[in-house]
C-alpha cells in the first residue's frame, strides 16, 4: 500500500525520476516513486533470455559516463560497471571506407587524415579545445538553469570576449556548415554528421552542429560505453542508490490524476483509487502532453498552454531491430569489426539528403542506421562466439504505422547486408520494435519518439516543452516537470530530474517565495 502523506511524490522511475527522488531524499525529504510499469527504469531497461541480453530502448551512454549529475551519485558503489569496445565508433562512408574514433586521439586523427592530412591536425585542435572547456561546459548544460555560475566559469576558460563570441557562433552553426569549416575532406565531416543524426535536428538547421560536435567529443573522451549486464544494470544501480537514501519505490501502480487545490499541488490519485497527499512537491517524469493533457485537471491548464501543446512536436519515430547472430558481423571495413557503435549512412552530403527526406515526410530509401555491437563492449551480452547487435533508424514525423515500420526494417536488413555480405546468414533471431511497440512498452515515448520532444531550436531552452522560462516549474505551484521534456532534453544524464529536484528544494526553502511566486506568476502570464 502507498503511504497516505509524504513530502514528495515522483511519478515515473526513469533515470530522471530516480535522480529527482535521490536528490530530495538526500536532503531529508520523505519521497515515494510511483511507477506504472511492473519494473523500474523507464526507457533504460534490458531483458535476458537463454544467455542473451537485449537493451530494449537506449543502450550506449556517453552522457551517462560524462554527466556530473550521475557521477556525483557514485553508482559504481551500487553495482554499476561500464563496458567499452576496442574502439568507440566507426562511421561508414561506403562499405569499404570508414572514419573511426579510437581511444587514442592521435589514431582518430590518422583515420580522419587519410584523404586530407590537415584534417588530422584539425581534429586534434578541436578535441584540445573541448578538453579545455569540458568541465564548465558540461556543468552549464547539465547542472543548473539558468547556468549563471557555470557560464561564468566557461567564459573565463575561453579567455576573452572575442573567444566567447566565436564559441557562441560555433554552437549555433548547422552541422553541415560546421563540418565544412572544420574539415577539408569527407571523413571528419561524416563523423560530425553521423553523431548529429543521433538527435532529430535538421543537419542544415541551427544547433545541429552542437549535437554532432558534442557527441563526437564525448566519444573521444569517454567512449560509447554500455552498462555491463544490460542497460537495466544502470537502472538497478539507481534503484539501489534511491533505496539507500530512503526512497520508497512502488511499481505496477499507474497514476490517474494530479490533484490541485487553490493553484497548488495537493496530491496524486492512482487508477485503483489510492490517494497520496503531498506536503511539498510532485515531480512528474512523464511526457509534456501526458502531464498537461491527462494528469492535470483541465481547469489548471491555461488556454494558451493548451494551444501551445497542440503544436508540440515529437522527435522522429524510431524503428529498432534486435539481432541474435551466430558470429561477428563480417564488415567489409576492418575498423567496424571492433567498434562498439557503427554508423551506416554515407558522407555528410548524403546524410543531409536523408535528413531532408525525414523532414519532408519521405521514408528514406537509404536510411541512416545506428548499430550497436553490444557484445564487443560486454561479453556477457551473448553466448561465447555469438554476437548481440541492435540497429535503429527513423521514420518521418507523422508516419509511425506498423506496415511502414516493417518496410523500413527490411531496408535496414539490406543496408547491413550491403556493408557486410553474409550478415543475413548469421541471423539466429530478429526482434523488431516498431514505434507502436515502443509506445506500448513505455507511454512516455509518444509515437515511438525516444527524446521527449524534438531537439530543434524552436523547442529547446526557454521553448521546451512550450514557451516558458526553461524551468522545471509549471503553472501549478509545487508541481515540476522532471523528464526529458524540459531542458536540457534527451539523453541518459539525469539532468532533467536533478534540475526539477533542485528547483523544488529551492522553492521549499525559507527564501522560496522570493523565487517561486514571481516565477509561477510569470509562467501563468506567458501561458494564459
Amino acid at each position: 500500500m502507498l503511504p497516505r502523506v509524504v513530502d514528495a511524490v515522483v511519478i515515473g522511475s526513469g533515470p530522471n525520476g530516480l535522480v529527482s527522488a535521490i536528490t530530495l531524499a538526500d536532503r531529508g525529504w520523505d519521497v515515494v516513486v510511483i511507477e506504472a510499469a511492473d519494473g523500474f527504469g523507464g526507457a533504460v531497461r534490458s531483458v535476458e533470455q537463454d544467455g542473451w541480453i537485449s537493451d530494449r530502448f537506449s543502450s550506449s551512454y556517453p552522457l551517462g559516463v560524462a554527466s556530473p549529475v550521475l557521477r556525483a551519485l557514485e553508482l559504481d558503489k551500487f553495482g554499476l560497471r561500464w563496458g567499452h569496445a576496442p574502439s568507440p565508433l566507426t562511421h561508414l562512408l561506403d562499405p569499404e571506407t570508414s572514419a573511426t574514433i579510437h581511444e587514442d586521439p592521435a589514431r582518430t586523427a590518422e583515420s580522419i587524415a587519410v584523404d586530407h592530412p590537415a584534417d588530422g591536425d584539425a581534429w586534434l585542435r578541436l578535441y584540445s579545445q573541448y578538453v579545455k572547456i569540458r568541465e564548465p561546459l558540461l556543468d552549464a548544460l547539465l547542472t543548473s538553469w539558468p547556468p549563471v555560475g557555470a557560464g561564468l566559469r566557461l567564459t573565463r576558460r575561453l579567455g576573452s570576449a572575442g573567444e566567447l563570441a566565436r564559441f557562441a557562433r560555433f554552437m549555433a552553426m548547422p552541422m553541415h556548415r560546421m563540418g565544412q569549416e572544420l574539415f577539408a575532406g569527407p571523413r571528419g565531416r561524416a563523423l560530425l554528421a553521423g553523431n548529429a543524426f543521433h538527435a532529430d535536428a535538421s543537419l542544415t538547421g541551427s544547433v545541429s552542429g552542437t549535437m554532432g560536435w558534442l557527441l563526437a567529443m564525448l566519444a573521444q573522451d569517454v567512449g560509447f560505453p554500455v552498462a555491463v549486464g544490460g542497460s537495466g544494470a544502470l537502472s538497478a544501480a539507481l534503484v539501489r542508490r534511491a533505496e539507500q537514501a530512503g526512497v520508497l519505490l512502488v511499481s505496477g501502480t499507474p497514476v490517474e490524476a494530479i490533484e490541485v487545490s487553490s493553484g497548488k499541488v495537493s496530491g496524486v490519485r492512482t487508477v485503483s483509487g489510492e490517494r497520496v497527499v503531498v506536503r511539498r512537491a510532485v515531480i512528474a517524469d512523464v511526457s509534456a502532453p501526458a502531464l498537461y493533457g491527462e494528469l492535470l485537471p483541465a481547469a489548471s491548464v491555461p488556454a494558451g498552454l493548451r494551444r501551445d501543446l497542440d503544436a508540440f512536436e515529437w522527435d522522429y519515430p524510431t524503428v529498432k531491430v534486435n539481432y541474435r547472430l551466430s558470429g561477428p558481423i563480417p564488415w567489409l571495413a576492418e575498423d567496424a569489426r571492433s567498434a562498439g557503435v557503427v554508423h551506416l549512412g554515407g558522407a555528410a552530403d548524403e546524410l543531409v539528403h536523408t535528413s531532408a527526406d525525414l523532414d519532408t515526410g519521405r521514408v528514406p530509401t537509404a536510411p541512416f542506421l545506428l548499430v550497436g555491437q553490444t557484445t564487443k563492449a560486454d561479453a556477457s551480452r551473448s553466448p561465447a562466439g555469438s554476437e548481440a547487435v541492435w540497429a535503429y533508424s527513423h521514420l518521418p514525423r507523422g508516419i509511425a504505422d506498423d506496415a511502414t515500420a516493417e518496410k523500413l526494417a527490411v531496408r535496414m536488413d539490406r543496408a547491413l547486408e550491403r556493408h557486410a555480405p553474409g550478415f543475413l546468414d548469421l541471423v539466429l533471431d530478429r526482434d523488431l520494435q516498431r514505434p507502436s511497440d515502443l509506445t506500448a512498452a513505455n507511454a512516455a515515448l509518444g509515437l515511438g519518439a525516444l527524446g521527449g520532444g524534438t531537439s530543434q531550436l524552436h523547442q529547446q531552452l526557454i521553448f521546451r516543452p512550450t514557451i516558458g522560462l526553461g524551468s522545471p516549474r509549471t503553472v501549478v505551484a509545487g508541481l515540476y516537470l522532471g523528464s526529458s521534456a524540459i531542458h536540457p532534453g534527451p539523453g541518459v544524464h539525469g539532468a532533467c530530474g536533478h534540475l526539477a529536484a533542485r528547483t523544488a528544494l529551492r522553492d521549499a526553502s525559507p527564501l522560496g517565495p522570493l523565487t517561486r511566486t514571481p516565477a509561477t506568476a510569470a509562467l501563468r502570464h506567458l501561458q494564459r
